[in-house]
């Protein structure tokens, strides 16, 4: 989880955006709704992503806009140390929930992953499930992630790609509620080639594009979990005129039942995600 407008997915910078209050609305959309109630369902993507940065006991690890804590228990669960940080205080709530209801000692602390409040090489590693890619400046939160973990260390992140389903998902947001002017997509962390121009001068890059499969009762039912949980959507709808919020829920329909792979009595749609480990130098 974490920080978030609603960019489309080729949106380019192209002005001088105020920084400041696309922060201000990032955190009143993320804490709008319950996006825990979305965020549990992603949880296989925190332990794959433990996994794949080879995350072991002991070790001191990161989670960068940890939302509701799947990368923070998947390496807790592995017996690392964990500090599990977001910039919206009730997600960390709903994070310390969880790990106390599995025993799991994590210290959870507010922070911003573009201004992150710990020392130089301090972390053995840092993950960020769907969370980090949100930030809207993705130099500085790259940058904030290579600072704090040591030479050696691992970087692991799982970002939603552009062409997948996530992706069009926003694009389709986007139609109806425009993002701020001059604000990068998100998506850009799901892009290999942009993950080398933010990471390759850092250490070993390795992509892997991968699938979580969304499932649901049908599309009715996903567009009233997301409208009612999920910030954007729930922000998006807030933000429209009743007849406005019918079409956005008719191209949702479209959008979902095109994607659909479980046929007419369930859904289930394949959201690409891009998986990246990056070993420092």
């Amino acid at each position: 989880m974490s920080q978030t407008a609603t960019p489309t997915a080729n949106t380019t910078a192209t002005a001088n955006p105020d920084f400041a209050a696309i922060k201000q609305k990032q955190q009143a959309t993320w804490a709008s709704g319950d996006f825990a109630v979305v965020g549990t369902t992603l949880q296989i993507v925190g332990e794959n992503l433990a996994e794949a940065a080879d995350i072991r006991a002991g070790e001191l690890v990161l989670d960068v806009a940890a939302g509701n804590g799947n990368a923070t228990l998947a390496a807790a669960r592995r017996f690392a140390r964990v500090t599990s940080t977001d910039y919206v205080p009730a997600l960390l709530e709903k994070g310390e929930a969880r790990a106390r209801a599995e025993g799991l000692d994590v210290t959870f602390l507010p922070a911003d992953a573009e201004a992150l409040p710990f020392g130089n090489d301090v972390f053995d590693a840092a993950l960020s499930t769907f969370g980090v890619m949100f930030a809207p400046q993705a130099e500085r939160s790259a940058a904030e992630l290579v600072r704090v973990v040591r030479s050696g260390g691992r970087i692991g992140l799982a970002s939603w790609t552009p062409s997948g389903f996530l992706g069009d998902l926003f694009k389709t947001i986007g139609k109806h509620v425009p993002p701020p002017a001059g604000l990068r997509s998100p998506m850009q962390w799901g892009d290999e080639a942009r993950i080398g121009e933010l990471f390759a001068a850092h250490g070993d890059v390795q992509c892997t594009r991968r699938n979580f499969m969304m499932r649901y009762q049908s599309a009715e039912h996903w567009i009233a979990v997301f409208r009612t949980f999920y910030g954007p959507t729930h922000k998006a709808f807030a933000a429209l005129q009743p007849a406005a919020q019918t079409k956005l829920h008719e191209d949702l329909v479209t959008l979902l039942e095109a994607a659909n792979r479980g046929g007419p009595a369930s859904l289930v749609v394949p959201a690409e995600y891009l998986e990246v480990v990056v070993t420092l130098k």
